[in-house]
């Protein structure tokens, strides 16, 4: 868990204290649709309410984060991965992506942040994402 907040503190996402082992994120079917075909440009948008953080195309939820640590954790990296900053609760913030960034924004959110194995792979989709989004 050290690794993660080590990589939150240098990503700018506060308050991550400590990591619950329950399921923080979902991802839904529709997600594994969109990313099935190769697109560019993808209207998305990240909300935050007080159940968490959410992640819509077309107004059909892709991925979901709860409110725990945890989930705020994997919520901060999808933004990152999509080039946000997770929006203020009740707020929402616009972004377009390839469905190549999308796929690595939802392979955050099914990370598991208990494994230290996940850490290298976080590390490489946040990369690859930023690749990605520079074109």
């Amino acid at each position: 868990m050290k690794a993660y907040s080590e990589i939150a503190r240098r990503k700018g996402i506060k308050g991550i204290a400590s990591m619950t082992t329950h399921r923080h994120a979902e991802t839904t079917e529709y997600a594994d649709e969109l990313i099935s075909v190769p697109r560019a440009g993808l209207a998305l948008s990240l909300a935050q309410t007080e159940a968490g953080v959410t992640l819509w195309h077309g107004g059909r939820e892709l991925a979901r984060c709860d409110m725990s640590a945890e989930g705020m954790l994997a919520a901060g990296f999808i933004a990152q991965a999509l080039g946000l900053s997770i929006p203020p609760l009740g707020g929402s913030v616009e972004a377009r992506a390839s469905t190549g960034v999308l796929f690595r924004a939802l392979s955050i959110a099914e990370l598991d942040f208990n494994n230290p194995a996940s850490l290298p792979l976080l590390e490489r989709l946040l990369e690859e994402a930023e690749m990605q989004r520079r074109g």
